[in-house]
């Protein structure tokens, strides 16, 4: 039986999961949903990971490996907490991979991801100056009846507040990683993460044909991607 620690994106909370943690609970695994502090102008990156581990708790004391998934922005988060609990997987899923002493809100500029978008927006026929619009940007392959139960529910606002600090760590964890991708992506289009990924891990990503939000879209699949990490990872 291992833990999986799933970690949400910017501006959402655990019900992101909710179609994927029954299908590991399925398997006879635990599961942990940590509550961002995401509205919390007072809380920044290390809040953040506070909240994950106290989430854990006391399962830490309990048989069993611990891998910790971080979609979108968690892609920050996910390394402070390898750095504070046992984690023995680390996979990140349509994720921001920072570098030392880089802040999330620097993290768009340095990488290229406007240019990036804006290419790709072109190459499918959309237009790049276009409000920002749900639906087109995340919701595009999500079934319809997933949509419209995410869209009736309250929407969260997201502090800028994590977005002003660096990233404190000087290195990316001894932490095995895995890095899965969503080639439908059009918020992290696939050409940049792959590049991205390459600089800054130095690993090839594995991929999906989906969009940004996989868990929403395709859980059975991103569950069985999952396993096969733990798996192949020689994780109970």
């Amino acid at each position: 039986m291992a833990t999986y620690v799933l970690i949400p994106g910017a501006a959402s909370d655990a019900w992101f999961w909710h179609r994927v943690a029954p299908l590991l609970q399925a398997r006879g695994h635990r599961v942990v949903l940590p509550e961002l502090p995401v509205e919390d102008d007072a809380a920044g990156l290390a809040e953040y990971a506070d909240a994950v581990v106290a989430a854990v708790g006391e399962l830490l004391e309990r048989d069993g490996d611990l891998v910790v998934v971080a979609q979108s922005m968690g892609g920050f988060t996910a390394p402070l907490v390898c750095g504070r609990l046992p984690v023995r997987l680390m996979v990140l899923l349509a994720a921001m991979v920072p570098a030392p002493g880089e802040s999330p809100g620097d993290w768009w500029g340095n990488t290229g991801q406007a240019e990036a978008k804006a290419e790709l927006d072109r190459s499918e026929g959309r237009d790049p100056g276009a409000d920002f619009d749900l639906s087109v940007t995340f919701f595009h392959d999500v079934p319809p009846e997933v949509t419209a139960e995410a869209m009736a529910r309250p929407q969260r606002g997201q502090s800028d507040t994590p977005f002003a600090k660096p990233w404190p760590l000087d290195r990316w964890p001894d932490v095995p990683t895995r890095f899965l991708l969503a080639r439908q992506d059009r918020l992290f289009p696939a050409a940049f993460q792959r590049r991205v990924v390459r600089d800054r891990l130095g690993i090839t990503p594995d991929e999906m044909d989906d969009g940004h939000l996989v868990a929403l879209s395709r859980p059975e699949e991103l569950a069985r991607r999952l396993e096969a990490y733990r798996e192949g990872a020689g994780l109970r």
